[in-house]
Order: structure tokens, then C-alpha cells, then sequence
């Protein structure tokens, strides 16, 4: 079967008529507010809380890398802040 090309205004009102089914299949229907609190407090039981233990755990691992973290670019402000100040100076 041979295709047909489409030329001018049968194109655009065929693109037109495409852009609109698209339109339609990707509108979501709006639900109320109360049926969204819901659906989140569903999700929300679905979740695996942590222990306490994990908790502490992964408290303490963040904290320790902040410090370290912090650490290594205190350092290297203070370290590129003295060379640039000996570079200027000399």
C-alpha cells in the first residue's frame, strides 16, 4: 500500500488532530485533596522505618563526614589562602 503525503492544510489539521488525542490520553483526572492525603498515608506505611540503632548509626556516619569533610576544606582555604597571600606579597 503506497503512502500519501499530506501537503498545507490537510497536514496541519492532521497534526493538530494528533496533538489533541495526545492532549487527552495525557490529562489526569483531578483528585480531591482528601483522596491525596490518603493515598500519602498509604505510601507512608509502605516505608521501612529504621531502627534506633540504624539510626544512631547513620547519625553518627553523617556527622563524622561532615567534620572530615569540613576539615579538608578548611585546609585548603587556609592552604590556597597562604599561597595566594605569599604570591602577592613577593
Amino acid at each position: 500500500m503506497a503512502k500519501t503525503k499530506l501537503l498545507g492544510s490537510d497536514k496541519e489539521r492532521q497534526v493538530a488532530e494528533q496533538k489533541k488525542i495526545a492532549k487527552k490520553k495525557n490529562k489526569k483526572q483531578r483528585r480531591s485533596p482528601i483522596r491525596f492525603f490518603k493515598d500519602v498515608i498509604g505510601e507512608v506505611k509502605k516505608v521501612t522505618w529504621p531502627t534506633r540503632k540504624e539510626l544512631i548509626k547513620t547519625t553518627f556516619t553523617v556527622i563524622a563526614f561532615i567534620l572530615i569533610f569540613a576539615l579538608v576544606v578548611g585546609l585548603m582555604d587556609w592552604g590556597l589562602g597562604t599561597l595566594f597571600q605569599n604570591f602577592l606579597m613577593a
